[in-house]
């Protein structure tokens, strides 16, 4: 099992329990890598400071013991952020009508990049209204897709802090 998988499992019933779901565990760097953990609150109230030093230590704790990890690193602990990156079904589906770029890991139909509005998730497929027209894209097959910040994600995202 790649370390992302096993982190991400090692952590996710505890970021569930303080009432949080992980969106994403990226690894970077070299001689000391740098492990990011994106949270959001179940509850989609806005991210606090205080938040995310309580996960921060919470998964800190749960890595000491587990040590999937040689050597040293260094563990952040950050809010998906309005633009952000969308990762999961849930994502696709939770943001249907907003913009987004997106990149596919091999190209379809000779390009591997697309910007356009998130018609939704038909069966296992991305929808997307691009300026030529719909297009399908295999869930499969994405390799990253981003949230681009507009005015009416900006509208929405302080409609769900209301809620």
């Amino acid at each position: 099992m790649d370390a992302i998988r096993q982190i991400t499992e090692l952590i996710e019933p505890t970021v569930r329990d303080l009432g949080f779901e992980v969106v994403r565990v990226l690894m970077t760097g070299g001689q000391r890598p740098i492990v990011q953990v994106m949270v959001e609150p179940v509850s989609r109230e806005p991210m606090t400071v205080e938040d995310c030093a309580r996960i921060s230590h919470a998964i800190s704790a749960l890595l000491d013991v587990a040590d999937p990890i040689a050597g040293t690193y260094r563990l952040e602990v950050t809010s998906p952020g309005i633009d952000r990156p969308l990762v999961r079904r849930t994502d696709f589906e939770r943001f249907a009508g907003h913009e987004l770029r997106l990149e596919t890991v091999t190209p379809i139909d000779g390009r591997r990049r697309f910007r356009g509005w998130l018609v939704g998730v038909i069966d296992d497929d991305i929808c997307l209204r691009l300026p030529e027209g719909e297009r399908r894209i295999p869930y499969g097959a994405v390799k990253k897709a981003k949230l681009v910040l507009t005015n009416d994600l900006l509208g929405a995202a302080q409609v769900e802090r209301r809620s």
